[in-house]
């Protein structure tokens, strides 16, 4: 008990650091912004800043980029609410009551439980992550190069598994990314693999030309094609504080959808999104009064927003203790820490304690801050709401230029992200899953060197993977997860030829 008291402690000398709260603020403000405005999204929005964390500390730059990935989901609730388009993916249950809300003149309760259903959601996936992440890090040392190996077969088979289209698609997306990360000097024999002659390539494909090209220019090309003129509910907002009966409505959504979310959160691919529906049909189950949700049922707008928060929280749990990221966004945190040189894993909490609980202690302060910025500011963020798309992408382009170009200050980034930008914005008119891509290309040098290192220690024999149980265990679960799918679709597949033959 001695020992975590001493952990807490240092984590609040560094959090309250003027320099960590300077950059905690930055990333809830951001997050927050980015939430508000659809079609932008903090996986862009990331990637645009990962270039500027190259010149502050690791501990600044985790804590900047995590307030942008917890503070998106605040944001996102106020678009849903006023406009009834999600400013995120993980708001879109949102929209189905919070809008009805709006149009019945409860916009100020529904924005005020949103705002407070993910304060409290965020503070109790907090505390959840102070209390397990330890255990689970003790327990990644039982992870050897077999074992890492099946876990990051077994997360990007879950990513492939939820994504948003095809399941083919998003493993052709993983087995893309796999290859993208294998350009460049092969670490064992020292010789170049699939640079084609050119020196640039020698030291691989950058991780930010190619997020700012998928993320940056590739949502830049999709928007301005998409977002038209955005119609904002016309009604007076007043009334943010929820009423008394609005709490005794909701309380329990907002807790139930908190621990739903986090632990959803921790599993491999998309518990932010799946959380948000699984949280919205629970919710509606259980109800007395099934009949109110979709006509403006509060409950529907607690569950869900509670559910999103603690789950973007929840996935701090793998990315800390495993090295694993659940998903795009964790695997642009991951690819941050590793450029600052750290690997996280089960010895991360241990070698740099302070990263780790000043995160922690950060989450803390963020959704304090989230709190004010939210209530208070909301007027703001409205007519942040009327400013038009055509006026916003110039800047995002220029930001993308000069990130790219600032690294190496070499023009090759530049033309990588806008060749990857357009490959971007072409795999997403044909409803390929970019995040599978990520993930898997920051993944894929973890992947090799568990591979290699497994081989290795078996005289090249497959077979330790399938000796070891949690190897075994995680393979099996892939295994299982890829032909169930299969036969999903072959089931869909002969039940539309039956109903088309008879």
């Amino acid at each position: 008990m001695t020992g975590f008291l001493e952990n807490i402690s240092l984590g609040y000398q560094v959090a309250f650091t003027i320099q960590n709260l300077f950059y905690c603020f930055i990333g809830v403000l951001v997050g927050t912004l980015i939430g508000v405005l659809p079609g932008i999204g903090p996986g862009g929005t990331i990637s645009l800043l990962l270039p500027i964390t190259y010149g502050i500390s690791p501990t600044s730059a985790i804590i900047m980029l995590a307030g942008i990935y917890y503070g998106a989901q605040y944001g996102g609730s106020t678009t849903s609410i006023l406009v009834n388009i999600p400013g995120e993916s993980t708001s879109v249950v949102t929209c189905i009551d919070g809008y009805q809300m709006a149009r019945q003149g409860r916009a100020g309760p529904a924005l005020g439980i949103a705002a407070f259903g993910s304060f409290i959601a965020g503070t109790i996936g907090t505390i959840l992550l102070m209390f397990i992440a330890q255990p689970m890090s003790s327990f990644g040392l039982k992870f050897g190069p077999p074992e890492y190996f099946s876990l990051m077969i077994l997360a990007i088979t879950f990513l492939a598994y939820f994504a948003s289209g095809s399941m083919v698609k998003a493993l052709i997306m993983a087995a893309m990314g796999i290859g993208l990360s294998q350009i460049g000097i092969d670490m064992v024999s020292g010789k170049s693999r699939f640079t084609f002659g050119i020196t640039s390539l020698e030291d691989g494909v950058g991780l930010v030309p190619l997020v700012m090209g998928l993320f940056g220019i590739g949502e830049i090309l999709t928007n301005l094609e998409e977002i038209g003129n955005i119609n904002i509910f016309k009604s007076k907002i007043k009334g943010l504080l929820p009423t008394l009966k609005d709490w005794k409505d909701s309380i329990g959504s907002i807790i139930r959808g908190s621990f739903l979310g986090f632990f959803l959160g921790t599993l491999p691919g998309g518990g932010a999104i799946i959380s948000t529906f699984i949280s919205y049909t629970l919710e509606k189950k259980i109800s007395r009064h099934p009949e109110k949700f979709g006509t403006g049922a509060i409950e529907g707008v607690a569950g869900p927003e509670s559910a999103n928060n603690a789950a973007s929280t929840g996935a701090f749990i793998p990315l800390f203790t495993l090295g694993l990221p659940s998903n795009a966004i964790t695997a642009l945190l991951l690819g941050a820490l590793m450029i600052h040189g750290m690997q996280p894993g089960p010895f991360l909490i241990k070698k740099h304690p302070d990263l780790f609980w000043g995160t922690i202690i950060s989450m803390y302060i963020g959704n304090v801050l989230l709190l004010i910025l939210n209530l208070p500011l909301i007027n703001i963020w409205i007519k942040l709401l009327r400013v038009p798309y055509r006026i916003l992408f110039p800047f995002l382009l220029f930001f993308c230029f000069i990130g790219s170009y600032s690294i190496n200050n070499s023009l090759f980034d530049v033309l990588v992200m806008l060749l990857f930008g357009i490959t971007g914005y072409t795999l997403r008119k044909f409803g390929y899953d970019l995040p599978t891509l990520i993930l898997a290309f920051v993944l894929g040098p973890l992947l090799e060197n568990s591979l290699r290192q497994s081989l290795l220690i078996s005289a090249g024999a497959l077979d330790i993977f399938f000796k070891r149980s949690i190897s075994a265990t995680c393979l099996t679960i892939a295994l299982f997860i890829l032909c169930f799918s299969f036969l999903t679709k072959k089931r869909k597949s002969i039940l539309t030829k039956i109903g088309q033959d008879s």
